[in-house]
């Protein structure tokens, strides 16, 4: 009889994620932050005053959906909206774990009730309804409540009269909601088409990684689009086209710098350069 410790697992260890996809965070331990691209050792207290851009080689690593805000909006003033939308488990689903232990979980960890934060702040004294994805939270998947959250930015921006921004960070649609996911896409449209009629902007910005059927849907319909340098941009990653098409694909496909090349965005903007540039597009365009 061999060993206990010889013998395999009866359960075969699910996979990592795909690579393309994932936000590719910085390795936090303590007061030191190690960035992902060149290996720098960093403090953390000097990482988050730089808005978690490493001084030394300008990588832009994943930044808290709060601190985003905080740090775009006048005064770091962010009126929250919608804060009691919970999701829910219509399809009754189950994978590997329950997806209502999944969202509990979470939501536990997290501190936060889905993958999306909206509301009402002001840049430059403009003001705004804006929304951002919290990546943090099952991979800024899109199901029924975060569908519902991004489709009252706009309703509240229509009320208002006022512009409309959206930080947009996803690996797309949340499996575990089935067709209720994907009928977000139109419904979030639906609201985009509504609000033009107001004649303000919607500004979309798209963060790493922007995919799937956010990337399909609202994120794609802006009426400025921006991104953030060497963000991963698309429906698919780039690994799975390459297994379904069986070819090669051009070195940085789908990142920011790749598709502004091919006029698929407008504008590449680094973080410390975001706000006074969505201060000027909004007075241009309000």
């Amino acid at each position: 009889m061999s060993a206990w410790f010889s013998k395999k697992p009866r359960i075969a260890p699910v996979e990592a994620q795909d690579d393309d996809l994932k936000a590719t965070p910085s390795r936090m331990e303590g007061l030191w932050v190690k960035c992902d691209a060149c290996g720098e050792i960093l403090y953390r207290n000097d990482l988050e005053k730089n808005l978690h851009v490493c001084p030394a080689c300008a990588f832009h690593m994943q930044m808290p959906a709060r601190a985003r805000l905080a740090s775009l909006l006048d005064g770091g003033v962010f009126t929250e909206h919608d804060q009691n939308l919970e999701a829910e488990d219509p399809l009754g689903f189950s994978d590997s774990k329950k997806y209502k232990d999944r969202l509990r979980v979470t939501k536990k960890n997290l501190g936060e009730k889905d993958a999306f934060l909206s509301g009402i702040g002001k840049i430059d004294g403009a003001q705004v309804s804006v929304g951002c994805f919290v990546f943090e939270f099952m991979g800024g998947s899109m199901g029924s409540v975060v569908g519902e959250k991004v489709t009252r930015v706009f309703e509240r921006a229509y009320d208002l009269k006022c512009p409309a921004i959206v930080f947009s960070s996803s690996g797309g649609a949340r499996m575990q909601e089935g067709i209720f996911s994907l009928m977000q896409m139109a419904k979030t449209s639906a609201a985009i088409a509504r609000f033009r009629t107001v004649r303000q902007p919607y500004l979309s910005v798209m963060l790493h990684p922007t995919t799937g059927g956010v990337a399909a849907s609202f994120a794609w319909l802006g009426d400025v689009i921006l991104a953030e340098p060497k963000a991963l941009i698309g429906f698919a990653g780039p690994r799975v086209i390459e297994q379904t098409i069986r070819q090669k694909l051009p070195e940085g496909f789908q990142r920011s710098e790749f598709l502004i090349d091919h006029g698929m965005i407008d504008a590449i903007v680094a973080r410390k350069d975001l706000r006074p540039r969505l201060s000027q597009l909004i007075a241009l365009m309000s």
